[in-house]
């Protein structure tokens, strides 16, 4: 009796295991049957919660150490780096959701209904007032990358970078060197900004987002006088095309997944960690540990994976807890790359002041410099209007 081809797809290959079972009268038809209905099942499993795959243990220590022998061999050519709002606070960025210095602690003057409000579509297009009075204190274009931003260019630059997947709006990524193909902006970007209606859509380019802003205008349509907004990922819209189209292909070539600065707590971009095959190694360089939901119940519900750095089980996934530039760095150092990167973010960060006219240090970057303060990062977006974190 053939048995399911685990290639065919599963409609195949459950009629296949049909066709075994009708033509096995016999009580060894029947045993038979039994059993290729058991493959059936373990293929559906396999296919579906990623059970029963290999789990190859990599790393020969679950430390940073363990991680930079492992990104120094052969085995490791291509890094997934999947990174949110704490990779951009030490430019002087907030994030969304600590007490006192968070986005949403700091919206009373708005006058709105609810702190989340201000980045609701819905909201956005009755009264987009608020948002672009925001949009004018923490523009884009008043800071500059940190350690981390420049890290992952690194990696670009040897060759390790297969792509970055992030949650930030801030484009710090595209300033520190990153080509628009090396990025998944997860959230969106103010890097363009468009028409919101649907008729019309003409695109718009930062400048002249930002001089609309500045002038303290709401942002018209010159085709049909409709509001126009940045492209970043609202309440109640959909993200972006691309993140699904390169979450298919990339994470099954994943070697290293680098996750930088989240709370993994923003779905879908939460689920990416578990899109990896079971023996890619994850390291996470947080505050604090994350991602460390239910595997089973995690993989049912579309939640990701559950990052595993402490049972006895534990076998991929490493935690270096602290800032997160100190964390690049440290591995940096490990890698033998530290003064390079050290040399990258002054130099650039030169470069950035000398056509700025400015040369103000970021807060706390002791290799680099900053300006004011900018956009809070994209750490609580969700999608088709789910409700915020």
């Amino acid at each position: 009796m053939a048995e399911p081809d685990p290639s065919d797809p599963l409609e195949t290959q459950a009629g296949k295991v049909q066709e075994a079972q009708d033509t096995d009268s016999d009580t060894e038809g029947g045993a038979a049957g039994g059993e290729a209905e058991m493959d059936f099942l373990r293929n559906f499993f396999s296919q579906t919660l990623g059970l029963g795959t290999q789990k190859e243990r990599l790393l020969d220590d679950l430390t940073l150490e363990g991680v930079t022998r492992y990104m120094q061999s052969e085995r490791c050519r291509r890094v997934i780096c999947l990174v949110g709002a704490g990779i951009s606070t030490s430019a002087g960025i907030p994030d969304f959701r600590s007490p006192s210095s968070g986005l949403y602690a700091n919206l009373e003057k708005y006058r709105l209904p609810y702190p989340e409000a201000i980045f609701e579509i819905g909201y956005f297009k009755k009264h987009p007032e608020p948002f672009f009075a925001l949009a004018k204190e923490l523009y884009p274009g008043q800071f500059k990358p940190t350690v981390c931003h420049y890290f992952i260019r690194l990696l670009k630059e040897k060759g390790l970078l297969l792509r970055c997947y992030t949650q930030n709006i801030d484009t710090l990524e595209r300033v520190a060197g990153l080509e628009p193909e090396d990025l998944v902006e997860a959230h969106g970007t103010f890097y363009t900004s468009h028409c919101i209606n649907s008729g019309c859509r003409r695109e718009y380019t930062l400048s002249w987002m930002k001089e609309k802003i500045f002038s303290e205008e709401t942002p018209k349509c010159e085709k049909c006088q409709s509001v126009v907004k940045p492209d970043i990922v609202f309440f109640g819209e959909n993200l972006p095309a691309r993140f699904f189209s390169c979450m298919q292909s990339d994470f099954l070539k994943a070697d290293l997944l680098i996750i930088m600065g989240t709370s993994l707590q923003v779905q879908p971009f939460a689920s990416l960690i578990s899109k990896a095959p079971l023996s890619t190694p994850r390291l996470l360089i947080n505050k604090e540990k994350t991602g460390q939901t239910d595997p089973f119940l995690g993989m049912m519900m579309g939640l990701g994976g559950g990052m595993d750095f402490d049972s006895k089980k534990a076998y991929r996934d490493v935690a270096w807890l602290g800032d997160c530039d100190l964390g690049c760095l440290a591995l940096a150092g490990l890698l033998g790359w530290k003064k390079e990167l050290e040399d990258l973010v002054r130099k650039e960060h030169a470069s950035i002041d000398a056509q700025s006219g400015s040369g103000s240090p970021n807060p706390s970057t002791s290799a680099s410099p900053r300006k004011s303060p900018p956009p809070a990062q994209e750490e609580a977006r969700t999608r088709d209007g789910e409700k915020p974190q």
